[in-house]
């Protein structure tokens, strides 16, 4: 079983009881939307000292408490298991997930930054992204980066450095599909 040298922070027991069938792993539960100071300390300890990988729900609850910890630890690690994997008989969420679709993430992370832009709110524009639901939702598979709207696409390409060039490359891929 693979060993992950990073705590995983996730939403609830059921959670970790699945990572734990897939990895040697340890795990910071933040009791979903009741995360707390005490937890947000916790997870500010275990970045400091492993590293830390965000994997809530893809959900709203979920972007919400990963907001909230990328507000405390801005160099998190992030793992995204996308919507359509995450759907069980009665609920959506990491435990129901398939586990190819776990392992996947936790093989893809990224880890935003805070520097200077490398991509204009005008190039973004100019790429025909908005309104185009297909071209969005590739991006965000293409570069590994969860599910949003097109501001949350802007704002986590900015955050991992990619430029204009670097859609445009990508985009010519999903023309040619």
């Amino acid at each position: 079983m693979k060993r992950i040298q990073e705590v995983i922070v996730v939403e609830g027991k059921t959670d970790t009881a699945t990572l734990q069938q897939l990895f040697d792993v340890d795990t910071i539960e933040t009791s979903g939307s009741g995360i707390n100071e005490d937890i947000l300390q916790q997870i500010e300890t275990a970045a400091k000292t492993r590293g830390v990988i965000i994997l809530t729900d893809p959900d709203y609850p979920g972007q919400q408490i990963r907001n909230k910890i990328i507000a405390r630890v801005p160099n998190a690690k992030h793992a995204f298991v996308k919507k359509k994997d995450a759907i069980g008989k009665k609920k959506l969420g990491i435990a129901e997930a398939r586990h190819e679709a776990i392992i996947e993430a936790l093989e893809n992370t990224v880890q935003f930054s805070d520097r200077e832009d490398t991509l204009s709110w005008q190039e973004f524009l100019s790429l025909d992204i908005i309104g185009d639901h297909e071209k969005r939702d590739y991006l965000y598979h293409t570069y590994r980066l969860g599910h949003g709207n097109n501001k949350a696409l802007f704002k986590r390409l900015n955050m991992i450095g990619v430029t204009k060039s670097d859609i445009e490359e990508k985009l010519k891929s999903y023309i040619n599909k």
